[in-house]
């Protein structure tokens, strides 16, 4: 895969996904605006996978159109609902206008133009932006307040994923996101806040760089050999040959990789994510790695 190609299906990726918007962040996302005031016929569109499975779940009845996703394709529940988009294209404005929503949720950065477009059209929108646990909370609570739902169930079964308190035992950790060019999530992404939450020491939370991607740094082969970490996470993203980090010249020289500590996450859920299946799949995962070290 091309350097340059990898890096703009990144960059599509972890911002068209994830969450939304042209206003406001989920940090700071109303929930007492009258707009967000619910009413017996709340019709609500989700541009993206996530907020899609978060309204499904507050309330099904709510929602009336969503992103044509692989993750929501795979949901029974889910399988009659209009779709208004396809993959990562944007989505079709007479479809969304068609359903009459009274809300429509979209990402940052993707679906910026869309929500412009719709707001213009007299329809409600909201922006939201996943960049930490605490904002997946928010999100939570800000749509269930627009739907007039109780978000604590939900909220509950978050609290669930994440371990009673963090390893004692904090294992220096770099997670490697593509190979060309050589990415890394700090402490301002998703995966990164992850981390946080299972106790890793993240070996560039606190990098900064000129990486197009928000939350992400770009490491040269000598940095990566430098942070030697303890733990190695790989993402496994579609398109993507996660074997292939095995031919760089750092490879064998890692702590990581003579320990046979190296382990392969999916993109949704970790860096992406996506679903709250796929999420709580996440941290499956990290549990198991973080129990061990």
């Amino acid at each position: 895969m091309k350097p340059l190609y990898l890096t703009l299906l990144l960059f599509t990726l972890l911002t068209g996904c994830v969450a939304a918007p042209p206003t406001t962040s989920s940090s700071e996302m109303p929930t007492d605006d009258v707009s967000l005031v619910p009413s017996a016929d709340t019709r609500v569109v989700a541009l993206s996978s996530i907020a899609a499975d978060i309204i499904h779940r507050l309330d099904s009845t709510k929602l009336v159109g969503i992103p044509g996703s692989q993750l929501l394709n795979q949901n029974e529940a889910l399988q009659d609902l209009p779709r208004v988009s396809e993959g990562r294209t944007q989505p079709n404005l007479e479809t969304v206008v068609a359903l009459e929503p009274t809300l429509v949720v979209g990402a940052t950065g993707f679906h910026d133009q869309a929500l412009t477009s719709l707001e213009s059209m007299g329809v409600e929108t909201l922006s939201t932006e996943l960049d930490s646990w605490q904002s997946l909370e928010d999100l939570t609570r800000t749509l269930a307040t627009a739907i007039g739902a109780d978000p604590d169930p939900l909220l509950q079964q978050y609290q669930q994923c994440l371990p009673a308190q963090p390893a004692a035992a904090e294992a220096d950790t770099l997670v490697l996101v593509s190979r060309q060019p050589l990415l890394s999530p700090n402490k301002d992404s998703w995966a990164g806040d992850l981390l946080t939450q299972f106790g890793a020491t993240n070996l560039v939370a606190e990098f900064q760089g000129q990486s197009p991607i928000a939350g992400y740094v770009t490491l040269s082969p000598e940095k990566v050999l430098e942070t030697n970490p303890e733990v190695l996470i790989l993402v496994d993203i579609q398109g993507s040959e996660v074997d292939e980090f095995q031919s760089e010249p750092f490879w064998q020289d890692l702590n990581a990789v003579q320990n046979e500590q190296v382990h392969i996450l999916d993109y949704y859920g970790f860096v992406n994510a996506g679903s709250i299946d796929s999420i709580t799949q996440a941290c499956e995962q990290l549990t198991q790695i973080y129990e061990t070290n």
